[in-house]
């Protein structure tokens, strides 16, 4: 059965649907799950026949000028078509960046606190950080440009793009299904993530409109 991926307004999304998704048994609460209703613009849903698998809350926005995919909360159920989920999701958020941005290169950004997530940014170039790569000049700018818009700057890092405290209220929730293809030197991009303070790290990639417009099609 295939995955039925639908975008909404998140003002739109009803309080059994805040339900639903609380109970996807992913590392969100309905308080959690709540304040990403409020606090972003689009709610994407992943379903596989009449079940829920899997939710995004996002915005498209431009940060100084650039076009931005803001991925603000991400879950997918704990389940063997999980990736496949995953890869829906993230289709449907660069077709959404095409209609809005044709013809322009985009940032995709968000917060993480597995290595395991960062898969979502595969497919991007000059992904920040990354290993065996320094970053420098605009690329630091673009780590503090995001926290801010996450709301997190008063903690960020900028030497090693994490948040020290209290970044979690949204992330990528995702676990690889065969977390031994995860590199140790992606994971090692996390290590100086805090769990106990609710650190996170702060990551993104640049899609270049001739790529935006292969990711995006339907």
């Amino acid at each position: 059965m295939s995955v039925e991926v639908v975008t909404n307004d998140a003002s739109a999304v009803t309080d059994t649907q805040l339900d639903e998704m609380a109970s996807l048994g992913g590392a969100f609460d309905i308080g959690a799950i709540s304040k990403a209703r409020e606090e972003w613009v689009l709610s994407t849903t992943a379903r596989i026949g009449s079940t829920l698998h899997g939710f995004t809350f996002s915005t498209l926005e431009r940060i100084g000028g650039t076009p931005c995919v803001l991925i603000g909360m991400m879950s997918t159920k704990r389940h063997a078509k999980r990736e496949t989920v995953l890869r829906g999701l993230m289709k449907e958020a660069f077709h959404r960046a095409l209609m809005a941005f044709p013809d322009e290169d985009v940032v995709v950004g968000s917060r993480f606190v597995s290595a395991d997530a960062m898969v979502i940014l595969k497919d991007l170039d000059d992904v920040t950080p990354r290993p065996g790569a320094r970053a420098v000049g605009e690329e630091r700018a673009w780590g503090r440009r995001l926290a801010k818009r996450f709301g997190v700057d008063a903690s960020y890092e900028a030497e090693s793009f994490t948040v020290a405290a209290d970044g979690r209220d949204g992330f990528v929730d995702h676990e690889a299904l065969k977390p031994e293809k995860v590199s140790a030197a992606q994971r090692k991009l996390l290590s100086g993530v805090d769990d106990k303070r609710g650190g996170v790290l702060i990551a993104y990639g640049w899609t270049m409109a001739e790529d935006l417009v292969k990711l995006g099609a339907r």
